[in-house]
């Protein structure tokens, strides 16, 4: 028999489950947990600056990586603050761990300092959700969070007061294992041939692919190829679905082409693989649609189906593009016709010299200098319809708080794509306005020596809100923002920083930029556009 502290028990079993760091700020409910981190190598430590960049940098750290990501905060505030980044890990489907302290196990229920009844708070946010009631129970109960946080696909919430943190427990044998087996769900044989018939009938079939295809996009492609059909892309698969590929046109929607809302109106067949697209306005009125995920409740959520391929998505492409008949391409030289024409037109829009510098241009030379296992980090306001349209990913990787679409996680993004791949270019597309609502994490970034390009879209004003205000008919209204030079903030932070208003301006600094072992904030004024629609 052996004696501990459940802290440690927690930092042996985070090492175990292969966390190498956490994001947090410490706290007067957290400091027993602290203690023993501090006298551990083998995890970092990632000192945020405030708690919404922790949570968003795990949930960012976990969609590139597939890991889980980790964050930590205390009591009352601190948790409150985690809210906003468990959400994005909750509507993205992605793992991720939030500790939480709670004020002393003796105090809980007195409504003393900083207590929250978390339970209630974090109930709809989270995939597992409990507090540790007595310190014999936190190793398990760390092993169950985890599993079910990668089980779920989703978040996970441990609330643990302080002093159970510093509470040794005696141990012979564990109890639970720090293991997770996942499991590999194929399509039924019958599912499939009713697929396969509904395949070889169709003449003009359209595959939406979503992130699914991660760890299957060789198989998509090919069954794509052998179908002879269009393909689309959820904004969330943009890169893992090449965008130079030919039968490619691009993502749908409101960040959609013109080509993928064309072949969405003409087809007589829609696949939809490894997505539950939602917007059911952009897809066909009434065809046939096959899906294919691997969560029986995706299935019809979204598009009546006739055929839902419960399973993996690479394996039941692989066997539909095996078994498939040689098809006409007549439908796909059309729409590749169209792509070509489009990327023709977006071609010449970036190209197209303007006394003022255009969000288009800004894209057009930060393409320039992506390398080509870039790990690119997209924030969300009119930047993403602009990044939507106009930037080109191959083999990079591309993060973005997608379902949720929160303003403020290009940087955390870029911090969390940072850590994952050090030694991987790291460049994150903002607007003024979502840089300006985390900015002060920029400092993380410099303290922990963090190459990255951050590119700052600056139009002082919250672009895609105003544009929709006019759309509805409306005077715009509190759109307007404060300017900030942002250069020199980067450069008070001890980063590097450079304002560019012309386009070779840009082209100057982002070479700078791209060689620099610092983080570099590039501040850039663009012209007032509407964004593409």
């Amino acid at each position: 028999m052996f004696e501990q502290t459940a802290g440690s028990h927690v930092v042996e079993l985070l090492k175990a489950w292969n966390v190498d760091h956490i994001y947090g700020m410490p706290g007067d409910s957290i400091n027993e947990l602290m203690e023993e981190l501090r006298k551990e190598e083998q995890i970092r430590f990632i000192q945020i600056r405030h708690e919404e960049t922790g949570a968003l940098a795990a949930s960012a750290y976990s969609k590139l990586t597939g890991k889980i990501g980790v964050c930590l905060s205390i009591a009352g505030p601190g948790a409150v603050h985690l809210q906003n980044g468990l959400y994005d890990a909750k509507k993205d489907k992605t793992p991720m761990l939030a500790i939480i302290g709670q004020v002393s196990s003796d105090l809980v229920g007195t409504d003393s300092f900083q207590e929250l009844k978390m339970e209630s708070l974090f109930e709809e946010a989270t995939v597992y959700n409990r507090r540790v009631q007595k310190a014999e129970q936190l190793p398990d109960m760390l092993n169950q969070a985890i599993r079910t946080a990668y089980a779920e696909s989703g978040p996970a919430v441990l609330i643990v007061s302080d002093d159970l943190f510093g509470t040794k427990i005696k141990r012979d044998k564990a109890l639970t294992s720090p293991a997770y087996a996942k499991p590999h769900i194929r399509a039924a044989e019958e599912d499939l041939q009713s697929a396969l018939k509904l395949l070889q009938a169709a003449k003009k079939p359209v595959i939406l692919a979503g992130k699914g295809a991660a760890g299957g996009t060789a198989q998509v492609l090919a069954f794509a190829e052998k179908l002879k059909a269009p393909l689309i892309a959820s904004f969330p698969a943009k890169g893992l679905i090449p965008d130079d590929h030919p039968h490619n046109l691009g993502q749908l929607g409101q960040l959609g082409t013109d080509p993928a809302e064309q072949a969405m109106k003409e087809t007589d067949l829609l696949i939809l693989a490894g997505t539950a697209f939602p917007y059911r306005d952009y897809l066909p009125d009434d065809v046939p649609a096959i899906q294919i995920d691997v969560d029986s409740k995706a299935i019809g959520k979204y598009y009546p189906v006739l055929v839902g391929l419960v399973g993996e998505l690479a394996p039941a492409a692989a066997w539909l593009t095996a078994h498939l008949e040689d098809k006409e391409d007549v439908f796909l030289l059309k729409y590749q016709e169209k792509r070509k024409e489009w990327h023709d037109t977006l071609h010449s829009d970036m190209s197209k010299e303007t006394e003022r510098l255009q969000p288009q241009h800004v894209i057009a030379e930060v393409q320039a200098i992506l390398e080509q296992d870039a790990v690119v980090s997209l924030d969300v306001g009119s930047v993403t319809l602009w990044a939507a349209r106009y930037l080109q990913l191959t083999q990079q990787r591309l993060v973005v708080s997608a379902w949720l679409g929160t303003m403020g996680c290009g940087l955390p993004g870029a911090i969390a794509g940072k850590l994952a791949y050090p030694d991987k270019q790291v460049v994150s597309l903002l607007g003024d306005g979502g840089f300006s609502m985390g900015m002060q994490d920029y400092v993380t970034a410099v303290k922990y020596g963090l190459p990255m390009i951050l590119v700052v879209f600056n139009n002082q004003k919250i672009q895609l809100i105003e544009h929709e205000q006019e759309e509805m008919g409306h005077k715009a209204t509190e759109t307007e923002l404060a300017n900030i030079d942002f250069a020199a903030f980067a450069h008070a932070c001890g980063g590097e920083g450079y304002t560019a208003k012309t386009r070779s301006e840009l082209r100057d600094v982002l070479a700078k930029a791209k060689v620099s072992r610092k983080p570099v904030v590039i501040d850039a004024y663009v012209e007032d556009s509407a964004p593409p629609s």
